[in-house]
């Protein structure tokens, strides 16, 4: 199966049962075909946790049994305040009987990963997410154990304004290649969902795979072989670079930064049937993957429309370049 097989059937699919969020939808499977993780933020009921967990129905995972641990297709943990590490990394357990630990895994091992609210637990146990993203592993008691290469996390969160919120620190926001807030629907979609609301719970219930693991990775690696202009290439060194000298910002973003806006590039041109990156690619997606990892300053105005009007300057450059 191609690439463009593998999201046609993923898109189409998704848009069937989850209504009203086609852009989500795109940006979400930019994400998981560009090897990245996906952080949605909005107020509950909003339709995240449905959304990860179709998506996660769809790709047929089996399980990946090993000597050491078991990777199950997709898991779910819901975060509270009282969550520890060992919750969702595992634990060593001493065993009598052999007078050995026996290692209780945790769900982390998996190969798509819905961490639902992850703002409503502490700080510790979201630095113990940090390693398994960026390296896909866990290390427990000073022993690494592997995760698959498809693992995806599709992380959830309340606006900070809700009591019972711990803000993810910078360094964690850094692991998410996107972030994206979601909207409320429009009216005439709000009243196809009441209307349809048994129909699509009883379609997420009974939903099958309609991908296998491989035919992701192997979207993956196409992805990874889009060839993308050195005009859009300048253009994103020239966004980057200005994060770190520009006085609205208090701090740029990384080389890292850079690296993952390329690849979710490809990845969003690939979603929308094309095999070349644009100008208006680079406007749409800067804000999901930079504005997360950069810190405004307060006097500058409203971050989001601050970031639109920073990045149209190095659009309007890139546009004059290649006329």
């Amino acid at each position: 199966m191609t690439a463009e097989e593998t999201i046609l059937k993923l898109q189409t699919e998704l848009r069937n049962i989850i209504k009203g969020r086609d852009d989500t939808i795109d940006l979400v499977l930019t994400g998981l075909f560009a090897d990245g993780h996906v952080l949605l933020e909005d107020y509950p009921g909003s339709g995240k946790t449905t959304l990860a967990k179709t998506l996660g129905n769809l790709i047929n995972c089996p399980e990946n049994n090993s000597a050491e641990v078991t990777l199950s297709p997709f898991r779910r943990v819901q975060f509270t305040p009282d969550l520890l590490p060992t919750d969702v990394l595992g634990v060593n357990i001493f065993e009598p009987k052999s007078g050995s630990f026996i290692f209780q895994q945790g769900p982390i091992f998996s190969h798509i990963l819905l961490a639902d609210e992850m703002n409503r637990t502490g700080p510790k146990v979201q630095a113990a997410f940090l390693e398994c993203m960026a390296e896909r592993q866990v290390t427990i008691d000073n022993k690494t154990y592997p995760l698959d290469d498809l693992f995806f996390v599709l992380g959830t969160q309340n606006p900070l304004d809700l009591a019972g919120t711990y803000p993810l620190p910078m360094v964690q926001l850094d692991r998410f290649l996107l972030k994206i807030p979601m909207n409320y629907v429009s009216r005439e979609m709000e009243l196809v969902i009441l209307k349809e609301s048994d129909k699509i719970k009883e379609n997420v219930e009974n939903i099958s795979p309609i991908v296998s693991r491989d035919d992701v990775l192997n979207a993956r690696k196409e992805i990874k072989n889009m060839s993308i202009s050195n005009s859009i290439l300048e253009c994103i060194v020239s966004i980057v670079q200005d994060t770190r000298v520009n006085p609205i910002f208090q701090y740029g973003a990384s080389t890292r930064a850079a690296i993952m806006f390329k690849q979710a590039l490809a990845s969003f041109a690939m979603i929308k049937g094309r095999d070349f990156v644009t100008e208006d690619d680079v406007k749409h997606l800067a804000p999901y993957v930079l504005l997360h990892r950069l810190k405004i300053n307060a006097g500058a105005g409203e971050p989001k429309k601050v970031f639109t009007e920073f990045v149209e300057k190095h659009i309007e450059k890139l546009v004059r370049n290649v006329m």
